[in-house]
């Protein structure tokens, strides 16, 4: 019994060892401009050591824009910003040496308004 007591804190440590690592973070974004007065998800990878990727959330990153405001991962904008770009700073929590910073544009036009065709169904009137 008291061997396996002891082999138990042994083998967490180990565990604790061969744990991966977060060598980088990247953001790989959805859109290339943000939206006004909603929510913008963004999305920030970690590089792990055995070359696999993962999401990171706002529990590993700490973020810091120069515009608007932050609620998890989405940077929330005003209806009206009085910029057109947003500078925003992803930090790593357990390793403050990585850090990614970029610059977002806004949305600067609005979308075009949608109309009803013969059939009824709305659609854009941008043709793809």
């Amino acid at each position: 019994m008291k061997r396996l007591l002891l082999l138990i804190p042994l083998t967490i440590s180990l565990s604790a060892l061969y744990a991966q690592k977060t060598e980088g973070i990247y953001a790989h974004l959805y859109t290339d401009s943000l939206k006004k007065g909603t929510y913008n998800y963004i999305n920030i990878d970690g590089k792990m050591s055995d070359g696999s990727w993962k999401p990171l959330t706002d529990k590993e990153l700490l973020f810091k824009t120069s515009y608007g405001r932050f609620e998890g991962n989405n940077l929330v904008l005003p209806d009206n910003p009085a910029t057109k770009k947003v500078t925003v700073t992803a930090t790593l929590r357990e390793n403050t040496k990585l850090t990614k910073t970029f610059d977002i544009w806004i949305k600067q036009l609005p979308d075009p308004p949608l109309v009803k065709d013969e059939g009824g169904a709305i659609r854009s009137r941008r043709r793809r």
